[in-house]
């Protein structure tokens, strides 16, 4: 999208991002956040888990989990402890699965913890592994090249949606567990 200038036109192509994004959820996401936000809330021990730019979006997350005073981990990090009964392991796998995931997967069930995952592939090899699976519905690198194509590249539609439904779960695991955004503050990093 070119403007008259010979510039990009970046407001039109934001709206058009948006509005893909916005198209992700439905009255199903609803349901489906309140159930994760049940798991969470259940766990003793949260770890989480995402490769790429999925992982980023894990890691804010597990960011916002820590802000809520949850036991929260990243798998990776050198501090994140075993996960076990009573603990929930959370992990995105955007196109169905990846090698990682399931072997995490497994580690977990062997261990006795719950699984969830986040998938836009919800019939997809790590969703038949998971205890839990949330389904948000949107363009993955596993059909990028099919005859509807989002306007963000490969993934980027599955992660922006993750990173909005994340914070919007942490909203709804502040009103849960009755804190103030004060309080979410009061735990946020001062080493930066």
């Amino acid at each position: 999208m070119i403007g008259s200038r010979g510039a990009p036109d970046i407001p039109a192509l934001a709206r058009q991002a948006l509005d893909e994004v916005a198209g992700v959820f439905t009255p199903a996401t609803s349901a489906a956040a309140a159930k994760m936000t049940d798991e969470i809330l259940q766990a003793q021990r949260i770890a989480c888990y995402g490769v790429g730019r999925e992982g980023l979006m894990m890691q804010a997350f597990g960011m916002r989990l820590a802000h809520l005073g949850l036991d929260a981990h990243i798998v990776g990090d050198m501090t994140t402890p075993p996960v076990g009964p009573g603990d929930l392991l959370i992990v995105s796998a955007g196109p169905g699965a990846f090698s990682t995931a399931l072997g995490l997967l497994g580690v977990a069930h062997a261990a006795e913890a719950r699984t969830l995952v986040v998938t836009a592939q919800p019939r997809g090899e790590a969703a038949r592994q998971a205890d839990v699976v949330i389904h948000l519905p949107a363009q993955t690198m596993a059909d990028d090249t099919g005859p509807v194509v989002s306007l963000l590249p490969m993934g980027s539609l599955y992660e922006a949606a993750l990173l909005i439904f994340f914070d919007l779960l942490s909203m709804l695991l502040r009103e849960r567990t009755a804190q103030t955004p004060e309080q979410m503050r009061a735990r946020h990093t001062n080493l930066e």
